[in-house]
């Protein structure tokens, strides 16, 4: 189910992404040649993915959402460009292919990120891919604002750096990561539920116990692979973490300990859509795939 469900996703933010990519002037070319690269060099879309989950659970048309799913896939993108840069987590390998800083240079990775980082807002902001009435919109802009910012994604990396050799608790682990991976993920499923047009604050509570629970659970199997995989399925370095001595969930709580707290979360997020219908399977099939993906 989830796999025909995917395909069909994919398949719809792939095509809106590849039309936003055609640059101004000559001049820009291998910028706009680096941000292209940085997007449709695979990924699973598992963000774009929650946006059109959520925008259908709530009743919505899932074009509607066609915004909010190019919209955090662009930040995702910008922040892999950046993660991977030599100052961060100096990575050569992302989706099986070379790094932009490998395949460019460091220099037009960075502005790369940047471009992808600012066109992320300039989607959002456009009403040909959004709900029309300019309020919707803005509470969209707001949202990925404050998730993909200091108080979101980019703190919880600059949690991440800090923490690398030091030993801290679960506690502490789970704060670093519902920022830098779970902010993002809250914020797709939210994104996704303005453009329904149909949220009201009983179901957006709802969708966002859901969004916290595997916005986790993704970063808790993420730690497992990095232990279980292997390069070529991941399309990542494999042992990353462990080599950087980095924290992660099974150094803390152990590999077997690590599975049963990601099965914990996918339940808590299949308990909080028990009000919804099934309308809200995809999501319900997010949370299963979400601790069950091999890469």
């Amino acid at each position: 189910m989830i796999a025909a469900y995917q395909t069909r996703c994919q398949a719809r933010v792939d095509a809106a992404l590849e039309a936003l990519f055609t640059p101004p002037r000559h001049e820009l070319t291998r910028l706009y040649q680096a941000m292209r690269y940085s997007v449709v060099n695979g990924g699973k879309r598992v963000r774009p993915l929650l946006a059109y989950a959520a925008c259908e659970a709530l009743g919505g048309d899932s074009e509607r959402a066609d915004g909010a799913a190019c919209a955090v896939e662009l930040i995702h993108a910008y922040s892999l460009v950046h993660d991977d840069l030599p100052a961060m987590d100096d990575d050569d390998l992302r989706r099986g292919q070379p790094t932009t800083h490998i395949a460019f240079d460091e220099a037009c990775a960075i502005l790369a990120g940047d471009g992808l980082q600012t066109l992320a807002f300039e989607v959002l902001g456009d009403a040909r891919l959004n709900p029309p009435d300019a309020e919707t919109r803005l509470q969209m802009i707001m949202t990925l604002a404050r998730a993909a910012g200091s108080a979101g994604m980019v703190g919880g990396q600059a949690i991440d750096l800090e923490a690398v050799g030091r030993k801290i608790d679960q506690h502490a682990l789970e704060v670093m990561h519902r920022h830098k991976t779970g902010a993002l993920i809250e914020a797709s499923v939210r994104l996704g539920a303005l453009a329904s047009g149909h949220a009201d604050s009983e179901r957006l509570a709802a969708l966002s116990r859901y969004a916290e629970a595997i916005g986790l659970a993704f970063q808790v199997q993420d730690d497992i692979l990095d232990v279980e995989s292997d390069t070529s399925t991941l399309g990542k370095t494999q042992g990353k973490d462990q080599a950087n001595d980095k924290p992660t969930y099974p150094a803390l709580l152990g590999l077997d300990a690590a599975k049963t707290y990601a099965l914990d979360l996918r339940d808590q997020a299949l308990a909080a859509l028990q009000g919804f219908d099934q309308r809200a399977e995809p999501l319900r099939d997010l949370a299963r795939y979400i601790v069950e993906r091999r890469s």
